[in-house]
C-alpha cells in the first residue's frame, strides 16, 4: 500500500461526501429543526468558540459515539441516522474524513461544512464560548489560525 499525505486522504474523501458552505448550514438549521450540527474538534477548540446548539463529539470517539452500547455513545447522534447531520471542524478537512466514516455506518444525510468554523467566522456568523457568551470575531480568527511552529514544517532536503 502506498503512503498518503493528510491532504491526499482528504481529497479522496471529498470525492465521496457532500459539502455545505457555512451560509448554507445557517439556512439549513433555520429551516429544518431536525438538522444536527456535530462539532468534531477537540475540547479546547470547541470551548474557545463553537456554533450555538452544536453537539460536541470529538473525532477520536466519533465511531463509538455513533453507535449503541459504548460508554461514548451519544444517543442524539445515534438516533440521527436519517436526519441531516452536518459535521464541523476548524477547516473542513477532518469532517471530510469523518463524513465518510458516518456514511459507512449507515448515516443517510451527512454533510461536511466546507471551510469549517474558520469559514463560519469569516462569514461573520456567531460563535459562542462554553459559558454561552458570544466570541469576538477577531479573537476567534486568532484562535482559528494558529501559526505553525518550526518543528511542524517539513525539513529541507
Amino acid at each position: 500500500m502506498s503512503e498518503k499525505t493528510f491532504a491526499a486522504l482528504v481529497a479522496d474523501a471529498l470525492a465521496h461526501v457532500r459539502e455545505l458552505m457555512p451560509w448554507d448550514v445557517d439556512d439549513l438549521r433555520q429551516t429544518d429543526p431536525n438538522v444536527l450540527i456535530v462539532d468534531i474538534r477537540e475540547a479546547d477548540e470547541f470551548a474557545s468558540g463553537h456554533i450555538q446548539g452544536s453537539l460536541h463529539v470529538p473525532r477520536g470517539i466519533l465511531e463509538a459515539a455513533s453507535d449503541w452500547g459504548y460508554s461514548d455513545t451519544v444517543p442524539a447522534l445515534v438516533q440521527a441516522r436519517n436526519q441531516p447531520v452536518v459535521l464541523v471542524c476548524r477547516s473542513g478537512n477532518r469532517t471530510a474524513l469523518a463524513a465518510v466514516t458516518l456514511q459507512l455506518m449507515g448515516f443517510q444525510q451527512v454533510y461536511s461544512m466546507k471551510t469549517g468554523v474558520r469559514g463560519w467566522n469569516d462569514y461573520e456568523l456567531p460563535l459562542y464560548d462554553v459559558d454561552g457568551g458570544q466570541v469576538d470575531i477577531d479573537l476567534a480568527e486568532q484562535e482559528l489560525d494558529p501559526p505553525l511552529r518550526p518543528d511542524q514544517t517539513k525539513p529541507a532536503a
